[in-house]
């Protein structure tokens, strides 16, 4: 038995957190589970289909393990030990300290402030807010208020009977209502700091009310400017509320977790609900390491943003079922606003998701490009990335002038150049599949007596008779099972593949099928464009043919000058004249005027 097999053999049952590491005794791997000895040998008894986990456990030479007293303990430890010795093959999670917070500091007349440092003093702190946007729009709504003192003075009892500091233009002006003068009292002072901090809790109720009371008896005391200005406070507070607010405010003291996942990251979104109103949103980004699953990355974000924002909640909005211990109760909606309110966090995660999307197909394509293909890959079950696609389209309307067309598209992009138009010759009549047959032998003919590259991945406009009929010129020409062929069927957009009856369906918002739909597009269209333009000159060339008088070499030039029967016939003598001369365009129009 070699140490690493014994290792494993003498693992404890227990929850706990395990760490591999490699041969020069360097952290590869931080990892938890209920039950280490299970979870532990699962890594080395499977065969793994990701290469990066197979590349791991090659590498592991020594294992040791920490025994917890729960799950629960072992999240919050992993969390700590991938963020203290940052192991190469775990997601990375970077414990941002820059996030600003709302204090109101432990004075007997409280300032309120910003600040992205926590002092340990008996102060309260508020966040940490994702931006100080957020932060600066909740200062400006407890500005509007409540006058609070901005200066720095100790304003304890024995300072202000001393007399020892005047009131400051902020007094004069009415934005502070004078405490260093004895002007307010400490309870005055502190019953706005208790108002204050519900509104930073997220619940405006309770100053709403006190403000619309207060209004009522100045109003009664017919003290009618002085009701106008904290009429003017509950407009600016309801206004706030109101861009807050979005569903149930008894849906208070929730937090909601969402996650969307490509092949190589993950972004969870979380939104804090206090009294039916956002109070917090932000979006973490996780870089997959070894194609961990979405359930193993939710609880791993899930628990490092408790962390971070220092969150309490007893309950979580999620997805899916995940195991965070006892101590939290985890809510799966299903219907209902709290259903609502899982969708509104996905839809953040997913605009997070495009936009950083766009940024890095603007500021690094190739790594877009690889995403991409990466995702096609896994998406369409191949042994290669599709760098070089083809597709072939069809096109015989009403039965007539039969073509076909192929387009082709390198790294995900359409490459015009290489496109091609192809005449049906063997085919009598409408036969799609004998023409898919006669263009798939010949492109691919030709591609191998002028030793040009193959694509990795031809795709056929239609479904399993069109495949059918591709795949038999694969097979003539040798070349079935080297190139990946798919067909993809108009009305449910499934895609079928050799020697599958059951078709296979992508997420319609997918962005594979999204590429495979753009390439069967611009088949299409290549392909109709071809079609049309030899129709019209057929009809052209018949119709010019029958005019006595008119030759072959004209019939060319009025081919190529006015593409079509019908602008040939609106065409006035003079802009025919244009073209091919007087006498001739006389003839022309005097044929059509009798037709």
């Amino acid at each position: 038995m070699t140490p690493l097999e014994l290792q494993i053999q003498t693992l404890p049952d227990n929850p706990g957190v395990y760490q591999y590491y490699d041969k020069d005794n360097k952290i590869l791997y931080v990892g938890k589970a209920k039950n280490l000895k299970k979870r532990v040998q699962s890594y080395f008894t499977k065969n793994h289909d990701n290469y990066k986990t197979s590349v791991l456990v090659k590498k592991i030479v020594t294992i040791k393990h920490i025994v917890v007293p729960t799950e629960t303990d072992a999240l919050l430890l992993e969390n700590n030990l991938i963020k203290t010795l940052q192991p190469r093959y775990n997601v990375l999670l970077r414990d941002d300290k820059t996030y600003p917070w709302i204090c109101i500091k432990k004075e007997a007349f409280p300032r309120v402030f910003p600040t992205r440092k926590m002092v340990k003093d008996g102060s309260e702190y508020f966040g940490p807010y994702t931006s100080f946007k957020t932060v600066n729009t909740l200062l400006e709504l407890i500005k509007e208020l409540y006058p609070l003192r901005t200066c720095n003075f100790d304003l304890s009892l024995s300072n202000i009977r001393a007399e020892k500091y005047k009131v400051c233009l902020e007094y004069h002006i009415g934005n502070c209502k004078g405490g260093c003068e004895g002007h307010e009292t400490q309870e005055q002072y502190q019953n706005q700091i208790t108002a204050i901090r519900e509104i930073l809790k997220g619940n405006f109720k309770e100053s709403l009310k006190e403000f619309k009371n207060h209004m009522q008896v100045l109003a009664a005391d017919m003290r009618f400017e002085e009701a106008q200005k904290i009429k003017e406070k509950i407009e600016v507070l309801e206004n706030y509320q109101a861009k807050s607010t979005i569903l149930n405010p008894k849906i208070t003291n929730i937090d909601v977790f969402s996650i969307i996942s490509d092949e190589t990251m993950a972004y969870v979104n979380f939104l804090q609900i206090s009294h039916g109103a956002i109070i917090r949103s932000h979006t973490l980004e996780l870089k997959k390491k070894l194609d961990e699953t979405d359930e193993e990355l939710l609880e791993l974000a899930v628990v490092e943003i408790r962390e971070r924002f220092s969150l309490t909640s007893r309950e979580i909005i999620v997805p899916f079922e995940i195991d965070l211990g006892e101590n939290i109760k985890v809510t799966v909606p299903k219907l209902g606003d709290k259903k609502e309110i899982l969708n509104l966090s996905e839809r953040n995660a997913k605009y997070y998701r495009l936009d950083q999307l766009k940024q890095i197909k603007i500021v690094d394509p190739d790594r877009h490009t690889n995403r991409i293909m990466a995702q096609m890959q896994k998406d369409l079950r191949l042994s290669v990335e599709p760098r070089h696609i083809e597709c072939f389209d069809n096109s015989n309307i009403q039965g007539t002038n039969p073509v076909s067309a192929c387009v082709v598209f390198k790294d995900g992009k359409a490459s015009k150049k290489d496109y091609r138009h192809f005449n049906i010759k063997t085919v009598e009549g409408p036969n799609d599949f004998a023409s898919m047959e006669e263009v798939v032998y010949r492109r691919y003919k030709r591609l191998l007596d002028e030793k040009e590259p193959l694509p990795q991945l031809i795709i056929i406009d239609g479904g399993k008779g069109q495949l059918s009929s591709a795949l038999k010129s694969l097979e003539d020409l040798g070349l079935r099972g080297k190139i990946a062929i798919i067909g993809i069927a108009k009305r449910l957009e499934e895609l079928f593949y050799p020697d599958d009856p059951i078709p296979l369906y992508l997420d319609k918002k997918s962005e594979t099928l999204k590429i495979i739909q753009q390439l069967r597009n611009e088949a299409h269209r290549f392909g109709i464009t071809h079609h049309r333009d030899k129709r019209s000159k057929a009809a052209l060339n018949s119709s010019v043919e029958s005019i006595p008088g008119i030759g072959e070499k004209t019939m060319i030039t009025l081919i190529s000058h006015f593409k079509s029967v019908k602008r040939l016939k609106e065409a006035t003598e003079k802009e025919i004249s244009d073209v091919i001369g007087l006498s001739k365009a006389k003839k022309i129009t005097d044929f059509y005027k009798k037709e």
